[in-house]
């Protein structure tokens, strides 16, 4: 053919290959997503055979990133991002200096210079976005307390990255680089180079919180009006990867925080819901590319030439920054099953780690070998970290039967892991206990008081338990599945358990355990599948619920309907 289809190449062998070799990983029970970067490895020019485009394999992936944060965004809140911010910030932070204290100590001790240890160290420190929200889908905690602090503090993470890639090329001559690298620099210069990165983050945030908040919801209603899917399509596409463009050319922020904040602005439109469905298929179609892209960078000779540093390198990865992580939930006072959580979503890196890793070497900072040994631990993290949240159950009931820390830990001394003394005895006889206090736990909420009917919260976000209690509200502070929490909601005398939560994972624990304390208690569970629910009704879970507006009004109904009003 006379025209140039290496784009139309790139795209059919990679998902392709993706496909088949997805499928026999999925025959072998291993996650797909192994498959997805083998054959990544088999078509990148590092193996003998055909050798697709890699650089258009990138920015196939990129766009994948694009979409993939501007779904997360329509799914999660500005409330939702704050409610987090108090372990969210503090423990990105802190995790990024030790992993890459971490790094540099390991990468110094091998003989580099400063500035490559620097780079080093930072590249193992921050998460891949696509491999975090993947598995947090995958076990259907995305929406959950949990999802929500690790997706805060990811983005936490991607906003130091910002900083970092911006502040490099003026930093470079001071640490030895080369090419790109400025010979000196002032302290003045530093500082207005940090000035001015700062300013252009806070003026993107500000414009798309003051404009965006009001004008995205607004233009997907118009295009809606239309009745057209597919102009209502392209417009979802067209805000996604706009915006995400235009904040990386004019604010210098990267495409996956662009596009996050626009899905938090579309949020806002009653369509919401639509426009996460509509973009859906090109957001997995996509993200596949990802995984395949990441396969064609790896080098296998690597693992042969470099085994005993490539160990050093995932150890920093999922062991060191997955402790860290896990120590610093605990921390703030946080549940062993959130801690394990977060801990071992961030045991991975990914697509910041590449371009810092890419532009350290452009600059004459990290060596080749730095290089491969970054992709190495990407691609052995990213293969391993679908298994390790397959075994954060059976983690956690081991911890619990055999480390008297763990149940320490779960037992300690903790005001908002109880109700106080001073809550009145209509709260602990025949109320409510809700479970869960987001969206449609709020409601819910209101409703009751609005009837002067009793009820306590059980909630994972200590922020949340502590406003409830400054507005005179019981609430205890935990996970309901941990039968402690129920115990401390007086379960055993309640009328009714609410599972408002969207976390439907520990649903049954929760039931089995309400129902051992209390087996003429009712229950209501909220759900978002189809299967799910009927997988619920047919174990006789209780009153289950779907949907979100919807699904808050009608399980308001119906607790009310069984919830007599109290004598005037």
């Amino acid at each position: 053919m006379s025209h140039n289809v290496s784009l139309i190449t790139t795209i059919a062998a990679g998902l392709g290959l993706a496909l088949l070799m997805g499928f026999v990983a999925s025959r072998l029970r291993i996650p797909p997503l192994v498959g997805y970067l083998l054959a990544g490895i088999v078509i990148g020019p590092w193996t003998p055979g055909f050798v697709a485009d890699v650089e258009l394999a990138g920015q196939l992936a990129e766009i994948g990133v694009m979409l993939l944060m501007f779904g997360v965004g329509l799914h999660f809140s500005l409330d939702d991002l704050l409610s987090v911010r108090r372990i969210a910030i503090p423990g990105a932070i802190v995790q990024i200096l030790i992993a890459t204290a971490l790094g540099t100590a390991v990468a110094m001790f091998w003989g580099w210079g400063i500035g490559a240890a620097l780079v080093f160290g930072l590249a193992l420190s921050v998460a891949s976005t696509v491999v975090l929200l993947r598995g947090l889908e995958t076990l259907g905690l995305l929406e959950s307390i949990n999802g929500r602090i690790a997706v805060g503090w990811l983005i936490v993470e991607d906003l130091v990255m910002v900083l970092v890639l911006v502040l490099l090329p003026a930093l470079a001559g001071v640490f030895g680089g080369g090419a790109g690298g400025s010979e000196t620099i002032t302290d003045g210069d530093l500082w207005l180079t940090l000035g001015i990165t700062l300013a252009k983050v806070a003026a993107f945030v500000a414009l798309m919180l003051i404009i965006g908040y009001r004008f995205f919801p607004r233009l997907l209603w118009l295009v809606a009006r239309t009745g057209s899917r597919e102009l209502f399509t392209l417009c979802v596409l067209a805000t996604a990867v706009g915006v995400a463009y235009g904040s990386a050319m004019l604010f210098d922020v990267s495409f996956a925080l662009g596009a996050f904040f626009a899905g938090m602005m579309m949020r806002e439109s009653e369509f919401s819901h639509r426009a996460a469905d509509e973009s859906l298929p090109l957001r997995d179609a996509f993200s596949v590319l990802f995984f395949v892209s990441v396969g064609m960078l790896f080098d296998p000779m690597v693992l042969v030439e470099e085994p005993v540093k490539i160990l050093a390198v995932v150890a920093i990865i999922m062991v060191g920054k997955t402790l860290a992580a896990i120590a610093l939930v605990l921390a703030f006072r946080y549940p062993l099953n959130t801690a394990l959580i977060v801990g071992l979503s961030l045991a991975q890196i990914g697509e910041f780690s590449f371009i810092l890793a890419g532009m350290g070497a452009s600059l004459g900072l990290l060596p080749a070998a730095g290089h491969s040994l970054i992709l190495a631990g990407a691609l052995i993290s990213i293969a391993l970290n679908p298994v390790l949240f397959t075994i954060i159950k059976p983690a956690q009931n081991w911890l619990r039967a055999r480390s008297k820390l763990a149940r320490r830990l779960e037992a300690r001394d903790d005001p908002l892991a109880q109700l106080p003394m001073s809550v009145e005895e209509q709260y602990l006889s025949g109320q409510v206990v809700l479970v869960g206090y987001g969206r449609v736990g709020r409601r819910i909420a209101d409703a009751l008081t609005e009837r002067h009917i009793p009820f306590v919260v059980a909630e994972q976000n200590r922020e949340a338990v502590e406003k409830l209690r400054a507005r005179n509200i019981p609430a205890v502070s935990g996970d309901a599945s941990d039968p402690a929490v129920l115990i401390q909601a007086h379960i055993a005398r309640a009328s009714m358990l609410v599972i408002a939560t969207p976390d439907t994972f520990n649903v049954r624990k929760m039931v089995a355990t309400a129902r051992t304390l209390n087996p003429a208690i009712e229950v209501v569970v909220r759900t978002h599948s189809e299967e799910e629910s009927a997988l619920l009704r047919t174990e006789n879970i209780g009153k289950v619920f779907m949907g979100e507006h919807e699904l808050a009004l009608g399980m308001t109904r119906h607790i009310l309907t069984h919830m007599a009003p109290p004598a005037p």
